[in-house]
């Protein structure tokens, strides 16, 4: 999507280190965003996410046109279920422009692995599904969301947050933590997702959902399971943030639709 910030950058220097060539897309896609949406407002950076991927060391930056990506639109990919709650709920027909635009990406690079982060959950998610469901012949890796020094998930939004804002924010990856950490050692789901919510609010976030689901299907758990995960979307004084704790990463795992 462009806006290049760390995470992005490690996800490149990542796939540089793991493969001979490293092709990065660049592509801020209308078809992920709604009507009511900012993508008017995306920030777009063409000559510095040039040079920032770069130094990261792709070899490729992939930039096309919306023209390019979308000669027409008579087709396009729905993935059933796992896209249908939380964000997909949020915000119809959001993972059905991802899930789109990505196979289409897929089909032009060829890609033998494609790296995404672990902050937009969902999201993989959801392309771990297509890729299995459509045999789409790529490896895909998660890597860990990175976060700025008091926690906060890396996100092109987060430019948009005003100092005071920025401080509140933290209070957000703070309470999913804590809310995963007291899942994993007993503590019931209805109680540590209350004192999450108590801590953001006390703090005057605005909850969208915070949720503890299976990292399957996105359904919502009422006890611990391994393959599980604290999801949560907060509102900062109109600026809308995701977050997310995997309680076993490991459970997270690569998947090939070979």
């Amino acid at each position: 999507m462009g806006a290049f910030h760390e995470g992005h950058l490690s996800l490149m220097r990542t796939a540089k280190a793991e493969n001979d060539l490293c092709v990065a897309s660049l592509f801020v896609n209308p078809t992920q965003f709604g009507p009511n949406e900012d993508l008017s407002r995306y920030p777009r950076d063409l000559e510095g996410d040039m040079g920032l991927a770069e130094a990261a060391g792709v070899d490729v930056l992939y930039a096309p046109t919306p023209e390019t990506i979308y000669p027409r639109q008579t087709t396009s990919v729905h993935v059933a279920g796992v896209s249908e709650r939380w964000e997909g709920s949020r915000r119809p027909g959001h993972f059905d422009g991802v899930a789109t635009v990505v196979l289409k990406l897929f089909n032009m690079v060829q890609p033998a692995v494609a790296y995404f982060g672990q902050k937009d959950l969902q999201q993989c998610l959801v392309l771990r599904r297509m890729v299995e469901d459509l045999n789409v012949p790529v490896e895909l890796r998660f890597l860990p969301t990175n976060r700025e020094g008091d926690g906060l998930a890396m996100s092109s939004r987060n430019r948009f947050l005003e100092p005071e804002d920025r401080a509140r924010a933290s209070a957000f990856p703070a309470a999913v933590l804590a809310a995963a950490e007291a899942i994993q050692m007993g503590r019931p789901v209805v109680g540590a997702l209350h004192d999450a919510e108590k801590s953001l609010f006390r703090h005057g976030l605005e909850i969208d959902y915070l949720v503890y689901v299976d990292i399957n299907d996105m359904t919502p758990l009422d006890a611990y399971a391994p393959a599980s995960a604290v999801v949560g979307v907060v509102k900062v004084n109109g600026v809308r943030l995701l977050d997310n704790r995997v309680l076993d990463p490991g459970f997270l795992h690569s998947s090939a639709g070979l």
